[in-house]
């Protein structure tokens, strides 16, 4: 593509960078957008993800008909089905009404399915068919219907991860990414941190009638030094946070250290270390059978030590003294004088006894469902029942959310 055309669909699209791989992901959308091919993003969370969609149906045939963005991830599990697909009167408990659903709805237009990693099996496996054919069965339905819609799909999670632990369908993902786009994350776009934080400023600046901010040359490296685990959102908040609480206009490196989080490296809510290296756990069931592994170890560890202090405390009783350790240097030692000494009746198993009682034998399977459920209704409990809140505490989506209240009994 050539310069002067990219440059335009920037400024259309208020794109700021110049690094290779944003350029390269635009040049592969304007490409794929006179097709019908099926578009597969990659990218982490906060990197503009939502951008691409929106140039690939604008520069397509599709142009003129409806373009609808989907979070899979916000719809609960036991109505995205419906939404996506349309349902009939009376197929569920408050559908008064037929739907067409986004399929129906935006039928000749183009479908922006963001987070489609959050998708149910049984949704992947509509969602398939309706890829292969253009056919879909509304929820409660008999009937057939057709549809011709455009489908450019987003992820922010390892899909090749969720394929082999069964989370995803492999035919769902290879029938998606007919054409991979790869947005890079903020922290390998190099200058183009600068221009978006003198954007943000200047837009704060305009917005709100103040004098804009500018980062000194000290203030500059450490921005670009710092790893941007939120990407351009999290740029973006913190260039509104320093136009607003700094009282300089002028920042430093000092000043900015003030706002940016010192762990640097940290993107992901939730990460458990491990001899050898650190591992970062994306499930929060992955994360209960970590830690009760590591208990279960630690117990068995405690039972070895306690026998072998109780066979120790054999062999001493029955040998009558313990053997004492060579003394060197012609060192002295007073004599020791022990504290609740041993009665001398009774055998050693009866001396062990009272100093120490081992427990009964735990089963080694613990019920992860009652600490999952334990979890749900103590966050639900601190964000005073706002379940939203609550997802984001335990690291979970709305849908998985709902899905847990439901298989508890929790919802009211």
């Amino acid at each position: 593509m050539k310069t002067t055309e990219l440059q335009a669909i920037k400024q259309r699209y208020n794109i700021v960078g110049n690094c290779d791989a944003l350029n390269r992901a635009l040049d592969v959308a304007l490409q794929v957008a006179p097709t019908d091919l099926s578009v597969l993003i990659f990218g982490e969370s906060g990197v503009g993800k939502e951008i691409i969609p929106r140039v690939i149906h604008d520069n397509s045939p599709r142009r003129r008909e409806k373009y609808f963005a989907i979070n899979c991830g916000s719809i609960p599990e036991g109505t995205i089905d419906s939404e996506l697909f349309g349902h009939v009167k009376g197929s569920y408990t408050g559908a008064i009404n037929d739907s067409p659903g986004y399929f129906g709805v935006a039928n000749k237009g183009t479908l922006f399915l963001d987070e489609v990693g959050e998708l149910p099996l049984a949704t992947q496996a509509r969602l398939l068919r309706v890829l292969e054919t253009g056919e879909y069965i509304p929820v409660g339905g008999t009937e057939i219907r057709k549809t011709d819609v455009r489908i450019v799909a987003a992820t922010n999670v390892n899909i090749r991860q969720a394929i082999s632990e069964g989370r995803f369908r492999e035919d769902l993902y290879y029938r998606l990414n007919s054409i991979p786009i790869q947005m890079p994350p903020l922290r390998e776009r190099g200058e183009d941190i600068i221009l978006l934080f003198r954007l943000f400023a200047m837009q704060m600046a305009e917005k709100y009638k103040m004098d804009r901010v500018v980062l000194d040359e000290g203030a500059k490296q450490l921005l670009m030094r710092y790893k941007w685990p939120g990407n351009v959102r999290q740029l973006k908040n913190i260039t509104e946070q320093i136009s607003v609480l700094s009282p300089e206009r002028n920042i430093t490196a000092d000043v900015l250290s003030q706002f940016i989080p010192q762990d640097q490296e940290s993107t992901q809510l939730v990460t458990i270390h491990k001899e050898g290296g650190d591992h970062s756990f994306e499930n929060e069931r992955e994360i209960l059978y970590k830690i009760l592994f590591e208990l279960r170890g630690n117990v068995n560890d405690m039972r070895r030590e306690v026998s072998l202090l109780k066979k120790q405390l054999e062999d001493v009783q029955g040998g009558g003294q313990a053997i004492a350790a060579p003394i060197t240097n012609n060192t002295q030692l007073a004599p020791i004088t022990p504290i609740n000494p041993i009665p001398a009746v009774g055998t050693a198993e009866d001396a062990f006894a009272e100093e120490y009682i081992e427990p009964e034998r735990e089963p080694e399977s613990l019920n992860l469902n009652d600490i999952s459920k334990q979890m749900l209704e103590k966050a639900l409990e601190r964000n005073h029942g706002n379940r939203r809140k609550a997802a984001q505490e335990l690291g979970i989506s709305d849908r998985t959310l709902y899905r847990r209240l439901k298989q508890y009994g929790l919802e009211k």
